[in-house]
């Protein structure tokens, strides 16, 4: 195996050519990440304003990739090459899955192999929130499986290329309403049914079903959202003390929600198959269009202060990677309410956002 030498500020690193490799921060750090909207927004863009540039910057994009979207992300990588960071690359098959062919694996590799050779490793994180009801690929745990494998082969055929699993955490699940929730009778039911009780509900277990196998995973990670108290989501809410660890152990509960039925995915997945553990994507609900509830900054600030909180580390010391969703967009929620994730735009919540940041949360390069 030959050897890639990658410098990549907080990412700096020189290591063989092996499956899965992407630089894990050392003990009692974490990355801090970004989803970033790259219809409106840039990566130099984004770091003059945060005054930092992120560890890593998230992208979604259909897969198989187009020809154009290719030639986006590649602009993309040399920018962050320049700025001396990696790429997070969500791959959403929007068709269906049998998007993933032999053919779009092939390409797969060889994009990533160039995107890498310029010194950006990529995390890729194939068909997220597998367990939601809202993606096309959703709650086919048999296909998913397999689908994911044959990404996950290709994927540690790059040289500094690596796999995210990542489900939505488990509150409301099994989300039903979606478009493409899994139907009653079905053979996906019988697997997703873990108690075998006849239903789908919040006391099956919505994760393992989905679980690809260590092999085929690198990092284990959660989406994990401050939508409100209670669905339908609508109103601009304060988030209650201790809810972010909550809903990463199973042990969330409220005046209106008892999660605690859940399993503790960091436990199992994170701690339980020695994986680093990311918080994929992660932000706090500012409804845009209502005039009462909690200001924008008191929602932002009392997330991400649980988000930066010492002891968030201390409980669970294999998180390495944080990603905040810096995106204003609509939400398929009831309204379809224009919902500000922002922290960065306006310039109040921006200084405060930065004096928050607390130094442990790399970014890149490091000193």
């Amino acid at each position: 195996m030959s050897a890639i030498a990658l410098t990549t500020g907080s990412l700096t690193a020189a290591f063989n050519e092996v499956p899965g490799r992407f630089p894990v921060p050392e003990d009692g750090r974490t990355y801090f990440g970004i989803q970033l909207d790259s219809e409106f927004d840039k990566v130099g863009a984004y770091a003059a304003r945060l005054g930092a540039t992120p560890a890593l910057y998230g992208r979604y994009v259909n897969f198989p990739l187009s020809a154009y979207d290719e030639g986006l992300i590649s602009q993309e990588v040399q920018d962050l090459a320049d700025h001396h960071s990696s790429l997070m690359l969500t791959i959403e098959p929007r068709k269906d899955l049998s998007a993933v062919t032999p053919q779009s694996l092939t390409d797969l590799t060889r994009d990533l192999t160039a995107w890498n050779r310029k010194g950006v490793p990529v995390m890729v994180r194939f068909g997220h929130e597998m367990n939601g009801s809202w993606y096309p690929w959703a709650q086919q745990p048999a296909a998913y499986i397999e689908k994911f494998r044959r990404v996950a082969a290709a994927v540690h055929k790059a040289p500094a290329s690596a796999m995210l699993w990542s489900p939505n955490e488990g509150g409301g699940y099994p989300f039903e309403g979606g478009p493409h929730g899994v139907q009653p009778g079905s053979p996906d039911f019988q697997v997703l049914d873990t108690n075998h009780d006849g239903k789908l509900t919040m006391d099956d277990d919505p994760y393992s079903p989905y679980w690809p196998g260590d092999d085929a995973v690198d990092w284990v990670g959660l989406s994990v959202y401050h939508f409100g108290n209670s669905y339908p989501w609508g109103e601009n809410i304060i988030p209650e003390p201790g809810k972010l660890a909550g809903k990463i152990s199973g042990t969330y509960t409220s005046g209106y929600v008892d999660e605690t039925v859940l399993p503790d995915f960091y436990a199992t997945y994170a701690a339980g198959h020695h994986k680093p553990f990311a918080i994929s994507e992660t932000g706090a609900f500012y409804n845009t269009s209502r005039s009462d509830g909690a200001p924008s900054l008191a929602i932002k600030e009392a997330w991400w202060n649980q988000l930066f909180d010492p002891g968030l580390q201390a409980r669970f010391p294999q998180l390495k990677l944080a990603v905040w969703f810096e995106f204003s967009k609509q939400e398929n929620q009831p309204g379809n309410p224009v919902v500000d994730w922002r922290t960065t735009t306006d310039p109040q919540i921006r200084d405060a956002f930065t004096r928050a940041l607390p130094s442990r949360f790399a970014t890149a390069p490091l000193k």
